[in-house]
């Protein structure tokens, strides 16, 4: 065979189509997604004396600090839901998302000396922070039901129903969600570096439009007239239906979560585009 017919393993190709992902480079380098995922886990809590009990910890007191100041002091109902509980179920789901968006927010400048020196899909680093901080959701999910345990024990009114089917579905949008908007966030930081110094404020920001440390029936009842910003909201109707999944109570319709749905394969899309279309050349601006 002359070299003109030569065979190659991988062919490195300028492509024209942003919708072109490279999943099968995806597969082919799913040893290196793997070790992406165990470097993010080992690197986080190497160096701190209780390591993955930070999991634990993180989650509780939060879910203390907040039914303390929301709880009591501003003595926000929570649906007839015992407090720690309701709090809980919101942080739990919440922090997985903004882990989510927050480091996928990072891509394109926290690895840029990497990608300007080996190849591989670049979609394999996104998609590797959203698949370590499953670890993370797995862990504070265990907390979670070990703590319904412990108040259905104590005779607690809650009542988990078939809507917990839609628990995969519910984690599979909030991880695309926030794949979506980190990937979009990421390609514009490349060139406007402002953005990442927004990400911090803006997260918190949108904590507080989404029903983490409200129920939506109290935004319907006391608020009508600024129901609309958190009802339009797309982590609202996935934090009110894991809520009524596990405890019985959340105000969300199949419809609000079809919105839902729809706004993140949006989202999803046109991260994919923007990320595709800033990957050819941001080595160049970063």
């Amino acid at each position: 065979m002359n070299d003109t017919e030569a065979l190659w393993d991988f062919e490195i190709t300028p492509s024209n189509n942003l919708f072109d992902l490279k999943l099968k480079d995806v597969w082919h380098y799913r040893d290196l997604l793997v070790l992406l995922v165990r470097r993010d886990f080992v690197s986080f809590y190497k160096q701190t004396i209780l390591g993955p009990l930070w999991f634990f910890i993180q989650p509780l007191f939060t879910t203390l600090i907040y039914t303390y100041i929301f709880g009591n002091l501003a003595a926000i109902p929570t649906d007839g839901l015992p407090q720690p509980l309701f709090y809980l179920a919101g942080i739990t789901a919440w922090n997985y998302f903004s882990d989510c968006l927050t480091k996928t927010s990072t891509v394109f400048t926290a690895n840029a000396a990497l990608f300007g020196k080996v190849y591989f899909p670049r979609l394999i680093m996104p998609l590797s922070i959203v698949v370590s901080n499953l670890i993370r959701f797995a862990v504070q999910m265990v907390l979670f039901i070990v703590m319904m345990g412990i108040y259905w024990l104590q005779g607690a009114s809650f009542h988990p129903n078939a809507y917990l089917l839609l628990f995969p579905f519910l984690l599979l949008l909030m991880a695309f969600l926030g794949l979506g908007l980190g990937m979009i966030i990421s390609s514009l930081t490349t060139k406007y570096r402002d953005l990442s110094f927004l990400v911090t404020f803006g997260i918190q920001l949108l904590m507080y439009l989404t029903t983490v440390i409200y129920p939506l029936s109290v935004v319907k009842k006391k608020y009508p007239r600024y129901e609309w910003i958190v009802t339009y909201n797309p982590l609202t109707s996935i934090i009110e239906a894991f809520r009524y999944g596990f405890l019985g109570k959340g105000t969300f319709t199949l419809l609000s979560l079809a919105i839902t749905t729809l706004t993140t394969l949006c989202i999803l899309v046109a991260g994919i585009i923007i990320f595709n279309k800033v990957e050819r050349t941001f080595i160049d601006t970063v």
